[in-house]
């Protein structure tokens, strides 16, 4: 069976850094997760994170450069929280090798999940182009990842799988 990590949060649980539930709604991952494909994961909570937590960000690069050593993730009160999203990109890499999964569906400006883009640091919702350090750590490691608004794309990818 073809399985897809999938972000948590998307699947409609409480995860998230705000404790808020995510309201995103897609035919596609209904369609998995009544199949049984859906593997729900959070990075930041595997990184034992609590929930509710800080907002954090990567500060002056992204999750590639945060595996790297070449910066880190720091909450909104300055604390340094590099250790736990890495902590939560090897467990989610972990569950993807142990479970035989190649594709991925995460959350963009997530700074755990995001493909495309990230928030720059600043803590003032600016956008700039950037993964997170899960995706950067699951790409690294050839698992195709893609953000929610890349659904169609996982799901043809999903589909050659078979």
């Amino acid at each position: 069976m073809v399985r897809v990590l999938v972000s948590a949060c998307l699947m409609g649980e409480r995860v998230r850094y705000d404790g808020k539930k995510l309201h995103y709604n897609s035919s596609i991952l209904k369609k998995w997760k009544d199949e049984g494909c859906v593997v729900p994961f959070c990075p930041e909570v595997a990184g034992n994170l609590p929930v509710p937590r800080p907002p954090a960000e990567i500060i002056k690069g992204t999750g590639a450069d945060v595996i790297e050593e070449n910066t880190g993730v720091f909450n909104i009160n300055g604390q340094d929280v590099t250790e736990s999203f890495i902590r939560g990109a090897e467990k989610a890499l972990a569950v993807a090798r142990k479970m035989q999964i190649t594709i991925a569906v995460l959350k963009d400006l997530s700074p755990s999940c995001a493909k495309t883009c990230i928030y720059d640091g600043s803590f003032s919702k600016v956008r700039r182009p950037g993964n997170g350090v899960t995706t950067a750590l699951l790409e690294k490691n050839g698992i195709s990842v893609f953000s929610e608004n890349e659904i169609k794309k996982a799901a043809t990818c999903f589909e050659a799988a078979f």
